[in-house]
Parts: structure tokens; sequence; C-alpha cells
């Protein structure tokens, strides 16, 4: 088949690069497609603006991520970068057999630590949830058919957010249970393909974390022992309430997929192993 990507960068890339090792021909869209793999063929384009043209494809994933925290940021890139990308698709009446949409569970808001999963109402309680939902919202309207995944917390091979904090000593343990969702980048991208070339068709939404909604404590505390450093202080109670859910991947699971780093441990292990590379 023909996989067309909007939105080449770390992710779109590992996707791409899997399935075309999979025998699929694979074309990317991003502003420097230079920097692509040559497995990937580069379509350079800035999808915020425009989508001048796209290839024919059986596959269009859309992946794109914002250039900076901010609500204008979000906007251009989730809203208008994915109706461009439609629009294009449209103008050049491409008929995809698959559209998948890369979101996040931003769109869902604090549940106190319950668990929530694709049944759970999507309702944001902060601007980068809204637009995705917002994004979400404008795909199903002109693709009735099409799948979103809300994705977790991307961790993997140059995101090391959490270990820089504990290596810095700036980590600080909520002083309340907090739990996060997370997926290792390969793990997200493999969700990706297998999604986008699973049978039977798949379903319209599907949570992508791991099997474990861990406190962010025990995170810390684990990679503290994994890196022989000191145990990060506990802050105030106020400090852990916020964002506080626990994302079930059941859904996914029943397709039949499996993850190579089921959690935090196996990814983390693999990241200070330094195994696998960041694509730029």
């Amino acid at each position: 088949m023909t996989v067309l990507i909007a939105g080449c960068g770390d992710l779109g890339t590992e996707a791409g690069l899997r399935f075309a090792a999979a025998g699929h021909q694979v074309y990317g869209i991003r502003r420097s497609p230079e920097k692509l793999p040559p497995e990937i063929r580069g379509v350079k384009a800035d999808v915020a603006n425009d989508v001048p043209e796209v290839p024919d494809a059986d596959i269009v994933v859309v992946a794109l991520a914002a250039d900076a925290s901010t609500e204008e940021a979000y906007r251009a890139a989730y809203v208008d970068g994915l109706r461009n990308v439609l629009d294009a698709v449209g103008r050049q009446q491409v008929a995809p057999k698959r559209i998948i949409f890369v979101s996040s569970t931003a769109v869902y808001k604090d549940a106190g630590g319950a668990v929530v999963d694709e049944s759970t109402p999507a309702e944001p309680d902060r601007f980068s949830g809204r637009i995705l939902l917002e994004a979400e919202e404008l795909l199903f309207s002109r693709h009735p058919h099409a799948t979103v995944v809300r994705l977790g917390g991307i961790y993997g091979p140059g995101r090391t957010r959490l270990i820089d904090q504990v290596r810095s000593g700036k980590a600080v343990i909520p002083g309340q249970p907090k739990h996060t969702n997370r997926i290792h980048r390969d793990d997200a991208a493999a969700m990706i393909v297998h999604l986008a070339t699973m049978s039977p068709d798949p379903g319209p939404v599907y949570l992508g974390v791991d099997d474990e909604s861990a406190e962010l404590g025990d995170v810390l505390r684990f990679l503290a022992a994994e890196l022989r450093l000191p145990e990060p202080p506990v802050g105030p109670a106020s400090d852990g309430g916020a964002g506080d859910k626990r994302c079930s991947n059941q859904r996914l699971r029943s397709t039949g997929f499996q993850f190579t780093y089921p959690s935090y441990t196996e990814g983390y292990r693999a990241i200070l192993a330094g195994e696998g590379v960041r694509h730029p």
C-alpha cells in the first residue's frame, strides 16, 4: 500500500520506517523533508499554512505537533494543519482506505484518579485538550470512519525530561497521588501501523497508553534507584492533584496489539541503556 504521513517528526518518522519495513511505499510531509531517512519520500509543506498537493494514498496518518505550548500554536498545528491536509486529500480526490489522526489524552479532564477509557466523555479543561477535541470533531465531520488515537505522554530516545530532572536534583515527588499515563515512542509508532493495517477495520477511538498508569512518585523513585541517586524529596500536598486520571488501554489490547514496553520500567531501562535514536 501507499502511506502518507502528514507530520513526519520523531513519531511520524518512526511510524514511517515501520510501514516501509513492512513493504509499503511511504511519503512524509514536513517543512524540512531533507531530514527524512531514505525509506520515506519527502513532501515539502508547512501544513499549518497550506498543503499544495499530496500523493495518492491508501493510508493517511496525521501526526502533527505544535511548535509551542500556546493556544495559537496548537490551533495552527492541529486544527489548521489537519484542515489543510484534508482539503488537499479532497481536492485531489484521494480516497484513502483509512485515516488516522494522532490526538492526546488531554481531551479528558481531571478524573480524581478514576479510570478513563474511550467511553468516558471528552470534557477537556485546558486549551490543549479543547483544541485537540475540536480537531477530532473536524476529522469525523469530514471522514466519519476515520480513527483517532489519543496518546498519553510520549517518552523514548531523546525524550528524557524526568530522567534529567532526577539527575539534576530538580525532581520533586508530589505530596499527594498523581497518576501518569505514558507510552514509549516505539509502541506509539507500532500502534499506528497496527491500526492502519489490521483486519477488521479499526474503531473510531483508541487510547494509546501502556499497561501501567503509575504514580509519578513511583516513577521518580525508580529512576533515582536506576541512576543510583538519592530519592527526590516530597513536595507539599497541593502539588499532586491536577490532571489525575488512569487511562485504560483495554480496547487497544483487545485488537491483539502487543507492547514492547508494557510499563515505564522496561521503557526507561531501554532509554538508560542507550537503545534507539530520536529522529530529527
